[in-house]
């Protein structure tokens, strides 16, 4: 398994509302090779984003196995969660989340300042991802001066900036013009292939799945097809 960044078998889901146990992930087995994109895909309530929250640490699962980059996080205390997702993911989401008042550079630096790296240490890695998305010459730029494509750079540069090994993206190009969307997915693949990031982005959209060496598909919890 040292080949693989995620490892799923038998992972299952369960939510309790009222009386009725709710069960948006049912027997999920799933492997993820090192340095993969693999692109979710299926209609509203499938259970993409559920998976997607058991992936990057967020929740944990009722049952199974789920070793991420070689650590068991069923059974992990939240806060145990935290720390390991603080080192080893980085979320991507839909409508970037940065905060207005904050330049590029402070929101891209926003994971570091509780690290204990020097400050001369947190702006060497801030502007090194920022010049890798492309946006070394906008740091200084609060969010309301750069275009959507360029805040959702911003917020890949946020989610790299800890140098995680996996990447999760919730509808990354989901607000995005089809020309802004296009340089977003070929970043993400710049990412996966030269520098070995893992990736897992949930889309509705079939060109975006198009951008990622595999797509899979879910339904009611489920893994259907393979492309």
């Amino acid at each position: 398994m040292n080949d693989l960044m995620i490892y799923c078998q038998g992972v299952s889901k369960n939510y309790r509302k009222g009386k009725t146990v709710i069960t948006p992930l049912e027997k999920l087995d799933l492997e993820v090779p090192r340095g993969e994109f693999l692109a979710l895909m299926g209609p509203s309530g499938s259970g993409k984003t559920t998976l997607l929250n058991l992936l990057s640490g967020i929740d944990s699962p009722s049952e199974g196995s789920l070793v991420i980059a070689g650590v068991e996080l069923a059974g992990l205390a939240r806060r145990d969660l935290t720390k390991w997702r603080a080192k080893h993911v980085g979320y991507i989401f839909q409508l970037y989340h940065l905060v207005p008042v904050l330049s590029a550079f402070e929101n891209v630096e926003l994971p570091l300042l509780l690290s204990p790296m020097s400050r001369s240490e947190r702006r060497e890695r801030v502007t090194s991802v920022l010049d890798l998305v492309g946006l070394g010459d906008r740091m200084h730029h609060t969010p309301s001066e750069l275009s959507g494509g360029q805040e959702q750079r911003v917020a890949i540069a946020r989610a790299l900036v800890a140098d995680p090994p996996l990447l999760v993206a919730d509808e990354p190009t989901g607000d995005l013009d089809r020309e802004s969307a296009s340089h977003i997915l070929n970043l993400l693949q710049q990412l996966s292939k030269e520098h070995g990031k893992t990736i897992v982005m949930v889309t509705h959209d079939p060109r975006a799945a198009e951008s990622a060496s595999r797509t899979l598909h879910l339904e009611k919890g489920r893994l259907l097809e393979t492309v």
